[in-house]
């Protein structure tokens, strides 16, 4: 079977299936004296729920992944939102349906509407809605089991787990477990499933579509963590293949972990930086672990998510400054408030003609004059405490860049008044993410103090393919010339004006296209902590002047640059 691998490595072990107990619930109608009763165990359920989940975040062991705290909170406040018992409530008052089948039909309807959102970490957040309704449904049923064979520690053979979705609070339970990687039919790069197995550094490979129903407990599995394949019940010839590689590259990660305090310096003696990418404040510390020169990108919006309520001046500022102060010094970029188009803070669908060319990002930031006011505040205070920069996503007009000096200077005043401390000359910095800025890039490297170039959605707008669609996912290519002659449009540009220029989407984590991203003269790459060893690698073997000229001329040619030439 084919599907995404998210984290890399390769699992060789045996079925264990997760109970879902979504699947397996009784639909019936219940009597119309009997309904507020029904409604009374649903609202039992709910709060039972999130009082185990509330636990469960709170008793937290020292080891767990830093990740699973947050995500447990997200999933409680789910639970407590009153809009989920009274529209359920209501599906039992006027169609007569059991808790059970309420809950489900709800359930449904609240995860079709992420489903359709236009961005891919908002759209994800369906498995939220779909993993908390399964927890109620446990606590309905009376059934905790998740996967009895492991609680019950009876093999020691090595169990990769298949479920059609694993949210944090079972990821949780099955931690202290033998396993060797994680299987699911949903999830793509950004599900919790994702999240939490890199954490773990476990492989992955979700989206698999149905694996749950074609395997047996105790089926045999490789998962490739690299090419998302998976295959069941393989030979013997085929699993001794797959032991030599899962050797070979326990023994490349040992040797890359030497790597950590090497400096990342080209063949020809050119410093490169390598800093890492975040979403939530937690995640700073993975970055220090993998020797990262700063972080390089945080995206800030990660903390308004989940939640009912805009997180306060207070809460941003001891986000932002918890992160500055465990990075030690090293730059901290974080980027403002990447929200809006197709939904509001509190989860709500706005209709739009086309959500991707919408109010977002620091549209919708200087149209919402309160809320950037209130992080900007709170960016400038964490200041004090390292090295700070301001990162604008989605700018296309210098006046977007002028309005956010305005706001960033009104926020200083604000500050002034009250006496609070914080660096006057903070960095400020653009997303080069639409085609129309990396075309007229210019006043923008002359007017600014830096960019980094946000290659996910630059290559999105370039090529008019939306990345999220699968029917035009083949179309989706980095490699295409005029995205490459965008970036090194960028790039020299910035050089002309001094300033750094960072590349911070995936193809900046992905060490087959390090070298000619060298040959771009890329010097600050950003990308998630657990690729950084990698890139390293690459960088020290690489002769940055030669990958230049090589790539110069390829791109002057409008040829597609061999990847495999520029290693050789």
């Amino acid at each position: 079977m084919q599907g995404q691998g998210v984290v890399k490595g390769y699992a060789i072990g045996r079925v264990a299936i997760m109970s879902a107990a979504a699947l397996e619930v009784a639909h019936y109608r219940i009597a119309p004296e009997d309904v507020q009763t029904e409604c009374e165990r649903l609202k039992n359920a709910l709060s039972t729920a999130s009082v185990e989940l509330q636990a469960m975040a709170g008793a937290l062991p020292d080891d767990a992944p830093r990740e699973l705290g947050p995500l447990l909170t997200v999933h409680s406040l789910l639970l407590e939102d009153p809009m989920l018992f009274q529209q359920t409530c209501e599906l039992i008052l006027t169609r007569h349906y059991n808790a059970e089948w309420a809950l489900t039909t709800q359930g449904q309807l609240l995860a079709e509407q992420f489903a359709i959102m236009e961005d891919e970490y908002l759209r994800e957040r369906s498995a939220d809605i779909r993993q908390v309704i399964e927890r109620v449904l446990r606590v309905l049923s009376g059934s905790t089991a998740l996967l009895p064979e492991i609680e019950a520690g009876d093999s020691s053979d090595p169990l990769i787990v298949v479920a059609r979705d694993i949210s944090p609070a079972d990821m949780l339970r099955l931690r202290g477990a033998r396993f060797a990687g994680f299987l699911t039919d949903l999830g793509g790069p950004t599900s919790h499933t994702a999240i939490v197995a890199r954490s773990m550094n476990v492989p992955a490979v979700v989206g698999l579509g149905h694996i749950r129903m074609l395997v047996r407990d105790g089926d045999t599995l490789i998962a490739d963590g690299f090419t998302g394949a998976v295959l069941i019940n393989p030979s013997p010839l085929v699993l001794q293949e797959y032991r030599r590689r899962q050797a070979v590259y326990a023994s490349e990660r040992a040797e890359l972990a030497l790597l950590r305090d090497a400096p990342a310096i080209t063949l020809d003696g050119i410093q490169i930086k390598l800093e890492a990418n975040i979403e939530l404040p937690e995640e700073a510390v993975a970055a220090m672990q993998a020797g990262a020169d700063g972080i390089g990108l945080f995206r800030s919006e990660f903390l308004f998510m989940g939640r009912r309520d805009l997180p306060t001046e207070d809460e941003q500022y001891e986000a932002y400054s918890s992160v500055v102060k465990t990075m030690a010094g090293r730059p901290v970029t974080i980027r403002t408030l990447d929200l809006g188009a197709d939904k509001t803070l509190d989860g709500d669908v706005t209709v739009a003609t086309n959500p991707a060319l919408g109010l977002r990002a620091i549209r919708y930031c200087l149209a919402n004059p309160e809320i950037f006011a209130t992080q900007l505040r709170a960016l400038l205070r964490a200041s004090v405490h390292g090295h700070v920069r301001i990162l604008i996503p989605m700018i296309s007009h210098m006046h977007e860049v002028h309005a956010t000096r305005l706001a960033i200077d009104a926020a200083c005043r604000d500050l002034d008044a009250s006496g609070v401390p914080y660096e006057r000359n903070i960095s400020l910095g653009a997303m080069v993410e639409i085609p129309a800025m990396a075309i007229a890039i210019e006043p923008f490297a002359e007017t600014l103090d830096f960019l980094s170039i946000g290659t996910n959605d630059l290559i999105q707008y370039t090529l008019a393919i939306d990345r999220g669609d699968s029917e035009v996912a083949d179309l989706y290519d980095p490699m295409h010339p005029a995205v490459l002659r965008l970036i090194a449009h960028t790039i020299n540009a910035a050089e002309r004006a001094g300033i750094p220029v960072a590349v911070c989407g995936e193809i900046a984590g992905d060490s087959r296209v390090t070298r000619m991203l060298l040959g771009l003269g890329l010097k600050e790459f950003s990308m998630h902590p657990q690729q950084l060893l990698d890139v390293k690698k690459e960088v020290r073997q690489a002769h940055s002047n030669a990958l230049r000229v090589k790539v110069a001329s390829a791109l002057n040619r409008a040829e597609r640059i061999d990847l495999e030439a520029l290693s050789g």
